[in-house]
């Protein structure tokens, strides 16, 4: 079977991150390069292996050995790397009920659990934090409220609430938050949040930090209950609110103690909101962190003047507007930019929007512009691609714009300084986005792109198996050629890789893809040879590229290796074979290079090629063939020699006295190479025989 491998175009100039500038990018490399923590590793492993270890309950949950106990930070870690897994179920849950485990700082993120499981694991626990951003609907927010509730030290000590994405059921109440006495962050972005709760929730005596975003906010004059004591306001793409915009401003106006105010929106929206809030001077005396991305109308020099009156500011949110061009804002010491204007600003954006799909797909296409022509490795900016893919995976704009944004940032040889840990898992999030989005065929470019990438291909742990049959299967569907041969060379080096059992397995799409090699299946010579595939193989054979001479040769050589199926057309056979040899006459040495790299899996198919004496011409090729292999990688394909019984066959035809004399060349040469470079089998009997 021949595969080959388009090398593209000649590797850049790598330059690595340099600690001065770009202190970020080498601390990525660093931490992405060190080994996983004992701590992780252990953890990985009891997860692994959490059905072996514990016993079962009757009601079929799972319980740990008596003698366990686990410290509360080892137990916080645990319970977080068990949810990043998606290992967390009501059965497993269990495991955190009694006092074996102390849990702090429970996250339960995306968690598929029911009320019962969850109030019977964790809310019997001193909790401080509870982040159960969408979490299943099996647990709304009224349930999670009325658990945490149930306990008294919770109430007065809970500190962080985050309940983002989080299900309540259309006949709910108000939520009742007012137990919550401790509460001092608050978050219910994307939550069915009334202006009720509103009220409810500023009426909360230690709160300092609360998120509204996209929510049924229509007033928010309820915040004035809080007005001494909010710190942090977060209110993006508040959407119902039915205020004017004065009535807004006299109520942040009154907010004093606001260090951040996040207004942000959707930039379709048209919203001026920003707009008019820039022009006022007695507004926000405090604030250090200003976020006005989307707004609309937005100057650099309403935006200059604005922090220039406030110089504390340390932040400024301008992405999808028309500001952060003037060189104000890459002079002024201390202030971070998320916009999009440079790669710094562009970086600050992907980090702070993370969560915000209309910001991440905003931020990941002004960074498709900046990366088109990069030659440096950023390894940090590549680390919040992935981010921004792993928290956004059914979002088509997101997942097409990161994908390119990958092939950016690691095309050719920015990849070989990458660390591999950071290159494995976006080639894991490239495939799970092209099981997502099955029929987008752009998408599916971008990834098969950066798969053809050798640094991903050979040095990067990921599923080949499955990356493989999805090629494989691609491959029969798609007719573009310049595809195809992308969609070949991964595989070439895929197939490779695999177990003879994962191979066995692939034999579907093995034959549905390899269907350009049936000249090498003798029972289907008939079928090939018409006239119109003769026809269209003896004209690819005069190509000016030389692999695709090469590969046409190849078929020809093979066709007519069999006379049975050319016994009408004997003369047309014949001048094929003329053909074929004086094409071969004209190509350079074996030894040169190809646009395509040619890899073999075995030399079987040419054996019968060169035992036909009768026919040079088939086998000058197959000798052609195998010395041009066997020139690029001798240590592979002289063992392959020896183990497929191949070097008494070129003995023949060296000692062979009605051998075309170009062929015994041809096979001196290679006798010649596995002479020279195969050390580990210079004992082979063949070896001590002179070879000239």
């Amino acid at each position: 079977m021949v595969h080959f491998l388009h090398p593209g175009l000649s590797p850049r100039t790598i330059a690595l991150p340099d600690a001065q500038k770009d202190a970020l990018g080498s601390c990525v490399v660093q931490e992405e390069a060190s080994p996983y923590s004992l701590v992780n590793i252990c953890l990985h492993v009891l997860i692994a292996n959490l059905e072996k270890l514990c016993s079962e309950r009757s009601d079929g949950t799972l319980c740990l050995p008596e003698h366990w106990s686990f410290p509360q930070e080892v137990a916080d870690r645990f319970l977080g790397v068990m949810t990043w897994q998606g290992k967390l179920t009501d059965r497993t849950a269990s495991i955190f009920r009694g006092n074996q485990m102390k849990l702090k700082l429970v996250n339960i993120q995306k968690a598929k659990i029911s009320t019962a499981a969850f109030i019977k694991a964790f809310c019997h626990h001193r909790l401080i934090e509870l982040d159960a951003t969408a979490v299943h609907t099996d647990l709304p927010v009224p349930d999670i409220i009325s658990g945490l509730c149930s306990n008294s030290w919770i109430q007065q000590n809970l500190r962080c609430l985050l309940l983002d994405s989080t299900s309540i059921p259309r006949d709910s109440r108000v939520l009742y938050f007012g137990q919550l006495t401790g509460l001092r962050i608050l978050s219910v972005f994307n939550v069915c949040f009334h202006s009720e709760d509103l009220a409810n929730v500023s009426q909360l005596p230690k709160l300092e930090s609360l998120d509204i975003s996209n929510t049924l906010v229509t007033n928010i004059s309820a915040l004035l209950t809080c007005k001494n004591r909010l710190k942090s306001l977060t209110m993006h793409y508040l959407k119902c609110l039915t205020m004017t915009k004065s009535q807004i401003l006299a109520v942040i106006r009154e907010l004093k103690c606001l260090l951040h105010l996040d207004i942000s929106d959707h930039r379709q929206l048209k919203s001026d909101l920003a707009f008019h809030l820039l022009q006022q001077k007695d507004i926000l005396p405090n604030v250090v962190s200003l976020d006005i991305s989307g707004g609309s109308y937005i100057t650099d020099g309403a935006v200059e003047l604005f922090i220039r009156q406030r110089p504390a500011m340390q932040f400024v949110g301008l992405l999808a507007t028309d500001a952060g061009y003037s060189d104000f804002f890459t002079t002024k010491q201390g202030l971070r930019v998320a916009g999009g204007v440079n790669m710094r600003q562009i970086s600050e954006a992907l980090s702070r929007y993370r969560n915000r799909s209309c910001f991440m797909k905003e931020a990941l296409y002004r960074l498709f512009t900046e990366t088109f022509s990069m030659q440096v490795t950023m390894p940090a900016v590549l680390k919040l691609v992935a981010v921004g893919m792993r928290n956004h995976p059914l979002d088509l704009p997101v997942q097409f714009t990161a994908s390119a944004c990958a092939l950016n940032l690691t095309r050719q040889g920015l990849a070989r300084g990458m660390p591999v840990r950071l290159l494995s898992e976006v080639t894991c999030l490239l495939f799970k986005a092209l099981k997502n989005f099955p029929h987008y065929q752009q998408l599916q470019k971008n990834c098969l792109l950066s798969l053809t990438n050798s640094r991903i291909l050979v040095d990067v742990p990921f599923d080949r198996f499955d990356a493989a049959k999805f090629v494989m299967r691609w491959l029969c569907k798609h007719e573009n050629p310049k595809m195809q041969t992308m969609a070949v060379s991964i595989t070439s080096i895929l197939a490779l890789q695999l177990s003879p059992e994962q191979t066995a397995q692939l034999q579907e799409e093995l034959f549905m893809a390899v269907k350009n090699n049936i000249a090498e299946v003798r029972e289907l010579s008939s079928k090939l040879v018409t006239e119109d595939v003769v026809k269209h193989v003896s004209s690819l054979l005069h190509s000016k590229e030389m692999e695709v001479s090469y590969f046409a040769a190849g078929i020809i050589a093979h066709l007519t290796s069999d006379s049975q199926p050319w016994m009408s057309r004997d003369l047309q056979r014949t001048a094929l074979l003329q053909d074929l040899y004086a094409t071969i006459q004209n190509w350079p040495s074996s030894s040169c290079k190809m646009t395509a790299l040619v890899t073999y899996r075995s030399f079987k198919a040419f054996f019968p090629l060169l035992g036909n004496f009768s026919q040079p011409e088939v086998q000058l090729w197959a000798l052609w063939a195998m010395y041009h292999v066997c020139s690029k990688n001798p240590s592979k394909y002289c063992k392959m020699l020896v183990e497929e019984e191949g070097l008494p066959l070129l003995c023949d035809i060296r000692e062979h006295s009605e051998a075309d004399p170009q062929a015994q060349k041809i096979a001196i040469s290679i006798l010649d190479d596995f002479r020279m470079h195969f050390v580990n089998y210079q004992r082979h009997p063949l070896c001590s025989m002179p070879l000239t």
